[in-house]
């Protein structure tokens, strides 16, 4: 594992024990996110990056009894966390990094991903990878339940015009990437980029 994927892991490890207890207040804005992610029942979807599973429940809401909901996270301890959540009952936990998904070419349908681009130690190889699991057509949702501006100041820094998620800079990225952006929100209260698996 190269350094930069362990001091994401290191960061996630170190936090994952008090992580839902840190953000309370944000199942109505997974809710939301996954309902604009434009799932059906049935379909098949991957929370890249799922952390301790928050948007799991909501994900299998989505795609009902039918669907396949997997989770997959580079951190054990934040895996650890989903289980003892009980989330583990809404899909099959994976630990594995986004970067080489164990699935085949197109099985998905959806990716979801929160907070994830900004902790690719690789981005648009990462983002890359996720489009080739996904079906052309499919969708990718990136979501943080808080927009840029509100980020940077819960953590005491001023947003830059390098920063990753601004639209000038995920646009192209995705282009790169193999996605096409179809919708972008930067709010208070949500960061939704919206893309297409390119036929």
């Amino acid at each position: 594992m190269d350094d930069e994927r362990t001091h994401v892991r290191d960061f996630f490890t170190e936090r994952a024990a008090g992580w839902d207890s840190r953000f309370p207040g944000d199942g109505p804005a997974y809710a939301s996110a996954v309902g604009l992610l434009g799932l059906r029942p049935g379909d098949a979807v991957l929370d890249a990056g799922c952390g301790t599973g928050r948007a799991l429940p909501f994900l299998r809401e989505a795609v009902g009894p039918s669907g396949t909901v997997l989770g997959a996270d580079l951190t054990p301890a934040m895996l650890r966390e989903a289980v003892l959540a009980g989330r583990d009952r809404y899909a099959a936990l994976l630990l594995a990094d986004v970067a080489r998904v164990p699935l085949r070419d197109a099985a998905l349908d959806a990716v979801f991903g929160a907070g994830l681009v900004s902790h690719l130690a690789h981005p648009e190889a990462g983002l890359r990878e996720l489009a080739r699991t996904v079906r052309p057509g499919g969708r990718l949702a990136l979501f943080h339940p808080i927009g840029r501006a509100a980020l940077a100041a819960r953590h005491g820094r001023a947003l830059t015009a390098d920063d990753l998620r601004a639209e000038p800079n995920i646009r192209p990225l995705l282009a790169r990437s193999g996605w096409r952006l179809d919708s972008y929100t930067d709010k208070d209260d949500r960061f939704l980029a919206l893309a297409r698996r390119e036929r």
